[in-house]
């Protein structure tokens, strides 16, 4: 099974196998467990995010962002799974920002979201860094966690210190 989208290729699979165990293979019986399977899976993307927001410290994200860090724990990147990296990060970050008498919650915050433009960026136009930004800034983040994401690749000049924070995190994560 292949797709752009990695949880679609992962709802196309778990569907497949349903579908052989059951051995009734015909087209409305398919669209059935496509729709069932699709249903479980985003049950599961939720129960991912929030079990990873839990993990990693962060609270009152939008259901939409918890929905979306859910979908990186499908995507992998230099062989590291993104949502475990964007935890390990948020924890870099938090260390980092303490370490500095910084706002190690803020830090956080931005380290564990810097990443969630890779859930959407293959529906969206632009890079990961720009598409997060955008999100971000669409569910309500602050201006530090949107420029944390937008500028964690040197991609703009830096205007706040967690910005180059989740930077070097995300360097040593990766």
């Amino acid at each position: 099974v292949s797709a752009f989208d990695n949880v679609r290729r992962e709802v196309g699979k778990l569907s497949l196998i349903k579908l052989i165990q059951d051995g009734r293979i015909h087209p409305s019986r398919i669209e059935e467990v496509v729709a069932e399977t699709q249903k479980e899976m985003d049950e599961h993307i939720r129960k991912l995010g929030t079990d990873a927001c839990q993990e990693a410290g962060v609270h009152g994200l939008h259901e939409k962002l918890v929905d979306l860090m859910g979908r990186l724990s499908f995507r992998v990147s230099y062989s590291q799974n993104v949502l475990r990296h964007s935890i390990e990060v948020a924890y870099l970050t938090a260390m980092m920002a303490e370490q500095l008498g910084l706002d190690a919650t803020l830090a956080r915050r931005c380290g564990f979201l810097h990443d969630i433009g890779k859930a959407a960026d293959h529906e969206m136009e632009g890079g990961h860094p720009a598409i997060g930004a955008e999100l971000l800034k669409r569910y309500g983040e602050g201006t530090e966690v949107v420029h944390a994401a937008a500028g964690h690749h040197d991609d703009i000049r830096p205007e706040y210190i967690d910005t180059v924070l989740v930077a070097s995190a995300d360097a040593v994560s990766a």
